[in-house]
């Protein structure tokens, strides 16, 4: 690795892993700050269903992409990559290292490699692909996708529902494909980039994903979510932890099966985060809870 003055370490790997703990300890020891890389810790709005940091740990460090933006912002992983390369800059200003830390693998690979310059698309079409989600569910937006834009298909994350919208969306809007304007090309950053991941033995994550979601209904996710029926069709909002309470709010299931339905989601939700991190090669796996993190990063880094 080529050495430059200053250094970037991502603490990365699936949810519920101990990664939120290990990164305050891990800055606290270093004197510097965090950039959150979590797609939905950003939004005052949310707190307990999405796990954000407490408000002791929020003050014993500076975090920055916490608390930043308000769920009818729109928020996406190239608002992400200018954010997070404006907070490096002040963070190097102070220190020598930062640290970034989250679960949200495409904002990561954002910051690290820059993002493709895709056409801005057309609040009308974002709410059109939306209510069609909303209406016909993932398998009509896997249907239409398979049909009108077969290039993107084929190496698309076939599960994944926020992908395949943004991929329709642009369909809609250019008449191309998202893949026409994915060119891959990585950008150089001007600092150093270590990558951390964090990991634990299956049926171990799963239990801390159980008792976490158990948690958070003690502390009150139901009441948090009531709070924010009015705006449940924001695109913040759809995702795990709130969609499943709604249901409930909604009278479409019972609170039991909303429980049971948000941990076998979050359990989905970190396989394919384990996935997509897997698939680069720059990271280095330790068990969570068994890493000395000066073992492996060395005061050279520094």
């Amino acid at each position: 690795m080529q050495q430059k003055e200053n250094t970037v370490i991502i603490i990365c790997g699936p949810t519920a892993v101990g990664k939120t703990s290990f990164a305050i300890n891990l800055a606290t020891q270093l004197e510097t700050e965090i950039i959150s890389a979590d797609s939905r810790q950003c939004f005052k709005e949310l707190n307990i269903g999405v796990a954000k940091p407490s408000v002791i740990e929020l003050s014993a460090v500076k975090h920055f992409f916490i608390n930043s933006y308000s769920i009818f912002d729109h928020v996406n992983a190239a608002v992400f990559e200018q954010y997070a390369l404006h907070a490096i800059e002040e963070i190097f200003e102070k220190h020598k290292v930062a640290v970034m830390v989250g679960g949200t693998g495409l904002y990561i690979k954002a910051f690290c490699e820059g993002m493709d310059e895709i056409p801005e698309v057309d609040e009308a079409v974002r709410r059109q692909v939306f209510e069609m989600n909303q209406q016909n569910g993932l398998a009509h937006l896997q249907t239409q996708l398979a049909l009108k834009d077969p290039e993107f298909w084929q190496q698309a994350e076939q599960q994944n529902t926020q992908r395949l919208m943004r991929a329709l969306e642009v369909l809609l809007s250019t008449g191309q494909s998202i893949t026409a304007f994915q060119k891959g090309r990585k950008k150089e950053r001007p600092f150093n980039i270590i990558k951390i991941g964090l990991e634990l033995p299956r049926q171990q994550l799963y239990n801390q994903i159980n008792k976490r979601v158990d948690e958070m209904i003690e502390k009150g996710l139901v009441d948090e979510v009531r709070s924010l029926v009015p705006y449940q069709n924001l695109n913040a909002l759809q995702t795990v932890g709130y969609r499943e309470i709604f249901e409930y709010l909604n009278s479409e299931i019972s609170l039991a099966s909303a429980v049971n339905s948000i941990k076998t989601n979050t359990r989905h939700y970190a396989k394919r985060q384990l996935t997509w991190f897997k698939k680069d090669e720059e990271i280095k796996w330790f068990v969570a809870g068994k890493i000395d993190p000066f073992k492996f990063i060395g005061s050279n880094c520094f």
